[in-house]
């Protein structure tokens, strides 16, 4: 863990944030954070496979985004605000995660400007994923989306099912294997 944050943090800042947080291990298909809980939490992935997903009383399943190692995750808007979360956080793959608490992340962020920083920063290259993201759903083609999905998460498509890719591109099962077809030959 500490080689990881070591990629993203000054050597002298990573014991900072270990102290507010605790290792932790979670199985692929277990939720982080579930729909309608108010999170508390927020966490550093250091190895594994993450993704958001909005799942309709019908069963269907809608990914908003999928969190590779190196980032953080956990359901921002609803920590923030202290209501309960509008989608599940999923492990997709056997995961090892910083978890730390939300409380003593804040405590972190008002003691030193560092952090600020450091949240304003990641924050700011969320929002940027998540503009990019609106933008490609509503203007492009799904054969376009499946490019880009393979151009901009490399490797990505041998490790989660075709149905979670589906579901992120926004399309059935059955168009994505069209595409792929399509695409692959």
């Amino acid at each position: 863990m500490k080689e990881q944050l070591q990629k993203i943090l000054p050597s002298e800042r990573v014991g900072e944030l270990m102290n507010i947080g605790y290792f932790r291990k979670i199985n692929a298909g277990e939720y982080f954070i579930r729909e309608g809980e108010v999170p508390n939490k927020l966490a550093f992935l250091s190895k594994g496979l993450f993704r958001y997903v909005y799942i309709s009383d019908k069963g269907n399943e809608y990914t908003k985004g999928i969190i590779m190692e190196m980032n953080f995750l956990g359901s921002y808007s609803a920590l923030i605000s202290q209501t309960p979360s509008y989608f599940f956080v999923e492990a997709l793959e056997d995961s090892e995660i910083l978890e730390i608490n939300y409380q003593k992340w804040q405590n972190l962020v008002n003691d030193d400007i560092f952090w600020v920083k450091f949240l304003l920063k990641n924050v700011e290259r969320a929002f940027t994923i998540k503009e990019r993201r609106e933008r490609d759903l509503l203007l492009l083609d799904a054969e376009t989306r499946y490019n880009n999905f393979l151009r901009e998460l490399p490797g990505l498509q041998n490790r989660i099912k075709q149905n979670v890719i589906a579901s992120y591109l926004g399309i059935l099962p059955e168009s994505l294997s069209r595409i792929r077809k399509k695409v692959h030959s």
